[in-house]
């Protein structure tokens, strides 16, 4: 028998075998017990949860500032050590400039027991005059004069909470001690407490803000954090109208003549029209009746949802939070992907949020000049800490040997601030946003914010910037409820919910059939305003995750639509729950070697994969026969 005879009937075979295999259901799938919240817990029920994984926060914020604290205090060991008392002074002097939380530093030098203290320039000199801290101070400079580490529990003082710790140099003719401020942890408390819904969120009132029941825009009144489950909030004297046919200048006089207002703001096709004697009914009222629009609704708000040397390409990073708090990257895989790719600087991430601290040196060369919708001529900086949160995640710098490692090496973070110090922001600043960064060059766009009411005008937005082949990731929101937060549920956004350290559902997370898939988002180390680093859990955190995985794959593979970087990460997951898609998991956690994996080859989706598997052998077949 000639080899093309035997051949033939060989692969013919052979598809059949690998055609049959592509049915049979998949032996990868982890099957994850639901935990109790699965069911619908009562308020008090839902309360004592969140609360738990605040004090989970807190506990593990604690433990980063104490361990990036003492990383200060060795680099001023090494870089002062042999120095002059001036030069010292002048260090210190910058250094507290930039880490206002190193309150006092005190040089010792432990010949002679002789001190030199430096206190920063905003610092109360007069904390140190306090029993409590003089006590930590001495019992401190006790410590390194024997050549001892020191460490303090946490006490309060005067409002605020401290710790001191001294630190012996590594020759023992010198030390530090240091009061350090613990103010973070006021900032993760209360930045918590509204991310996690645990206090009525945004307060009525404030900024003449109302709340609607998201399906039938019936008023309803926020009393405790588990309302916001029902409840979406929206400016009550401001109206968002698009128009059948753009109204001319003439037209848009009469309008702000009829309201008593200026003339609307426009975006797209869509204005924003603001009145200070009507409310929403009325200017609904108004719209309707004299301009018939395509839509009128109202001006919604948006909040935050977060809850020895190593070799240069390994995949154990030395940045020093790494190993003992960041689980999220070693349970997403995304070090073992680290060999695939590490990203490209060329494939840029916008984090549409609070801003980002364009100066913490963890995020050096990371962070583009990005756009502050909110005070258009100021840069984009964060005064909430949640943006700069989400930028460290996905691109904190790796291999620095301090703080957090981001998912990414190379991929460059594009802020655009469009939520205000409060953490809200407006459908305009949301959608203006989303377009700049769509305009400005982003491939993957950051939306770790959201509302339970659709608003046609986000919508436009959305559906601009997916046009332009941008992947659009959103965070699901922290109210345990199944019902559909926006924007992660319109069609053309990926929706990210959250897992926990043993991938289960994270009890804050929501969960509901428009899921796509899980990502970390319990107790995650990142970066955090004033080059400190925090832990919080939300699927504010779980979002940025999958960014970054799309930011990855669209650096291994840039001839990749949109869809088909969604449909990867949906595609190749570690499965959880029930095999397949369900409400609570979506397709699963993401996986990252996996996906990278799947992305360095032409792509073709699952379901097609038989069909184009068949295609190849055909041709394999017709060209034997040539």
């Amino acid at each position: 028998m000639s080899r093309r005879k035997w051949l033939k009937p060989l692969l013919g075979a052979a598809a059949g075998v690998l055609l049959i295999t592509l049915m049979l259901p998949s032996r990868d799938h982890r099957h994850t017990p639901q935990p109790e919240y699965t069911t619908k817990m009562l308020p008090q029920q839902e309360h004592q949860l969140k609360k738990g994984m605040l004090a989970s926060d807190l506990s593990a914020t604690d433990t980063l500032t104490r361990m990036d604290a003492r990383q200060d205090i060795q680099y001023v060991m090494r870089e002062l050590n042999g120095k002059t008392a001036d030069q010292k002074r002048k260090f210190t002097h910058t250094l507290q400039q930039s880490h206002s939380h190193l309150h006092t530093l005190q040089w010792i030098h432990t010949r002679d027991g002789k001190t030199s203290t430096y206190t920063g320039d905003k610092a109360q000199t007069s904390l140190l005059n306090h029993p409590q801290i003089q006590s930590s101070l001495a019992a401190a400079r006790r410590s390194v004069m024997q050549n001892k580490s020191y460490e303090s529990t946490a006490f309060q003082v005067e409002g605020g909470k401290y710790f001191v710790m001294g630190e012996p140099s590594g020759d023992g003719t010198c030390g530090v001690a240091a009061l350090v401020s613990q103010q973070v942890l006021r900032d993760v408390e209360k930045h918590q407490r509204k991310n996690l819904r645990l206090i009525p969120y945004p307060k009525e009132g404030s900024y003449k803000i109302e709340s609607v029941h998201p399906d039938t825009l019936h008023d309803i009144t926020v009393k405790t954090g588990h309302d916001n489950e029902n409840a979406s909030h929206y400016f009550e004297n401001e109206i968002v109208v698009r128009f059948r046919h753009n109204p001319d200048a003439r037209q848009l006089q009469e309008i702000a003549s009829d309201l008593h207002c200026e003339p609307g703001r426009k975006l797209g096709y869509t204005y924003v029209f603001h009145s200070d004697k009507m409310n929403f009914k009325e200017l609904k009222q108004y719209f309707s009746r004299k301009w018939n629009p395509l839509y009128a609704e109202p001006h919604y708000m948006y909040l935050t949802n977060e809850k020895a040397p190593i070799k240069a390409d390994s995949t154990i990073p030395n940045d020093l939070l790494f190993s003992r708090y960041q689980w999220n990257l070693p349970a997403t895989e995304t070090n073992k992907g680290w060999k695939l790719s590490k990203g490209s600087k060329d494939v840029i991430v916008a984090v549409v949020d609070t801003g980002v601290d364009m100066d913490h040196p963890d995020l050096k060369g990371q962070i583009l000049p990005g756009r502050n919708v909110v005070k258009p001529s100021e840069k984009p900086y964060d005064d909430v800490g949640h943006g700069t949160h989400v930028a460290g995640i996905i691109s904190a710098l790796v291999n620095n040997g301090e703080g957090v490692a981001g998912m990414t090496w190379y991929n460059k973070v594009m802020p655009v601030k469009v939520l205000d110090q409060s953490g809200s922001g407006t459908t305009y600043s949301v959608a203006e946003g989303i377009i700049w960064a769509a305009d400005h060059g982003a491939k993957v766009i950051n939306l770790s914010l959201g509302n339970y009411a659709q608003a046609s005008f986000l919508h436009d937005a959305i559906k601009y910037a997916y046009d332009k082949d941008v992947v659009l990731v959103a965070a699901t929101g922290n109210d345990n409820t199944e019902r559909p937060g926006y924007p992660a549920a319109y069609p053309e956004v990926f929706a990210v919910s959250a897992t926990d350290s043993s991938m289960h559902r994270a009890s804050f997370s929501n969960y509901g059939d428009y899921v796509d898939v899980m990502a970390p988002g319990a107790s995650i180390a990142s970066t955090y305003p004033g080059n400190q680093y925090a832990a919080l859990s939300g699927t504010s955190m779980a979002s940025p995750h999958v960014s970054a995985l799309a930011g990855l794959i669209r650096s291994i593979n840039p001839d990749l639509t949109n869809k088909e970087v969604m449909d990867l990460m949906r595609d190749n997951v570690i499965d959880l729950g029930t095999p397949g898609h369900d409400k609570y998991f979506g397709y699963g956690q993401i996986d990252v070697y996996k996906a990278l994996k799947a992305a360095q080859r032409p792509y073709v989706p699952l379901q097609l994969y038989p069909q184009h598997l068949s295609e190849k052998l055909k041709s394999i077949l017709k060209k034997l026969e040539i």
